[in-house]
């Protein structure tokens, strides 16, 4: 084990519900096993967060937004971030005052290893970490899932940054292959999902379960339309739905179309989910995109097996198709009701592929994911050099290329206000012009 450390996750929201607060927690923890831990949180809505903390981990929050905070009363609030990018969705939820005490922070918190965890906050470690820390960017989100103006303004500032880790083998590939990062370790590291804490599922239940943000691009709607098919050949079975989100009245409506009211239902938000993931006796995703999959796994912790669309990037890094669940086409509801129907309908299927699910989802344990960040942190500061002088060198041969097209471009171009008069032979006079006599 390498000597002990401080490394500061620069998150968001600590006090919020979402996958990346989620995951930031888990890995912070585990880290802290053997190293000084911090979060800070550029956001605190609340009083409390609303998952558990580790006591071990310091929770740093930067800026108050709690209604009696006296923050909200500075001027600096009140007007727009200047170093966040604006090409970030949350630009919104940042301010001038986000700015100030993120670089104050930054300045003084004597961190051996910064990690951002989103894109936006990365560009505050690129340009505010100090440079002795090791700077790395995580990416909870896809490459493509950032519009391209986004990606511009990250191409820019990733390229001070040591390292990109990515959630899955396949978004690494496609930042290598798109984002060129000179001196950048660009690679991919899982999220740590510990075990459920609660018995496996026996995968009697008749009960089917889906969780995530009730939004668009989780598919939910598919889903609906996939259980309308399995209903009527299934008609113990339940869907149960856990999450809240914008589409929830669209969601009840297509429910009352489809006739399922008593059949499929919205259960709001549970944490954590596990418990009611432990009641099923399968979990299905339909989404379109995800990045990683945080549910799936969940489900594959309590010994449910999972039913998933194959969409980019994260769900064929961890269903093995006809193992541990199913993999079905994107926006398919007849594939996803028919990979439904198998299971629901052979419970030793069910049971076999719980137990294969349990086992996999030890990939997913904190101690393989801590050993691959110090690895990862061990091989940042022993190549440092090397990567300093690939990345300068890039910046110097791209400079020079710039010139010397420049050069070209200007030593092409004809003469300025030439004329026909302008190519006369040297010596030739005017017609007018007198010539000395002999």
């Amino acid at each position: 084990m390498s000597r002990r450390k401080k490394i500061v996750f620069l998150l968001h929201n600590a006090y919020a519900i979402g996958g990346t607060v989620r995951t930031t927690l888990n890995l912070a923890a585990a880290l802290a096993d053997h190293h000084d831990v911090e979060i800070a949180s550029m956001a605190r809505h609340l009083d409390e967060p609303r998952f558990a903390v580790d006591p071990r981990v310091t929770l740093v929050p930067l800026v108050d937004i709690r209604p009696y905070s006296t923050d909200l009363s500075d001027p600096a609030q009140a007007r727009p971030a200047a170093d966040f990018p604006a090409e970030d969705k949350r630009y919104r939820q940042y301010s001038r005052l986000t700015d100030v005490r993120v670089r104050a922070y930054l300045s003084r918190c004597g961190a051996d290893v910064v990690i951002g965890t989103r894109p936006g906050i990365n560009v505050y470690v690129s340009r505010f970490a100090p440079r002795r820390a090791l700077r790395i960017g995580q990416e909870h989100l896809r490459h493509d899932a950032h519009t391209k103006q986004l990606r511009k303004v990250l191409a820019r500032h990733y390229r001070t940054l040591d390292a990109v880790v990515t959630t899955t083998a396949a978004d690494a590939a496609v930042y290598r292959a798109r984002m060129k990062l000179p001196g950048v370790r660009v690679m991919s590291v899982p999220n740590i999902v510990p075990p459920a804490g609660v018995a496996p599922s026996d995968c009697t239940a008749p009960v089917i379960a889906a969780a995530g943000r009730l939004a668009r691009g989780k598919r939910f709607d598919l889903l609906l339309e996939a259980f309308a098919k399995v209903a009527p050949k299934e008609p113990d079975w339940e869907l149960r739905v856990y999450g809240g989100g914008k589409q929830k009245e669209r969601l009840e409506a297509l429910i009352e179309d489809l006739h399922l009211t008593d059949r499929a239902h919205l259960m709001g938000p549970h944490t954590p989910i596990e418990e009611e993931f432990a009641r099923a006796s399968i979990v299905v995703s339909a989404s379109d995109a995800e990045s990683f999959g945080m549910t799936l796994v969940e489900a594959m912790r309590c010994g449910v097996p999972v039913v998933s669309t194959d969409c980019p990037l994260g769900p064929a890094e961890i269903i093995t198709d006809g193992t541990d669940g199913r993999l079905v086409p994107v926006d398919d509801p007849h594939a996803l009701a028919d990979a439904i129907l198998d299971l629901t309908a052979d419970p030793d299927l069910r049971r076999a592929m719980g137990r294969a699910a349990l086992a996999s989802a030890h990939r997913y344990d904190p101690a393989p994911i801590v050993t691959e960040y110090e690895r990862l942190f061990t091989d940042l500061r022993a190549t440092r050099l090397r990567r300093t002088w690939e990345r300068e060198s890039t910046r110097a041969r791209a400079w020079l290329r710039r010139r010397v097209r420049a050069w070209k471009r200007a030593t092409s171009a004809p003469l300025r206000g030439a004329g026909p008069s302008d190519t006369r032979l040297p010596g030739a006079g005017a017609s007018n012009h007198k010539q000395p006599a002999a």
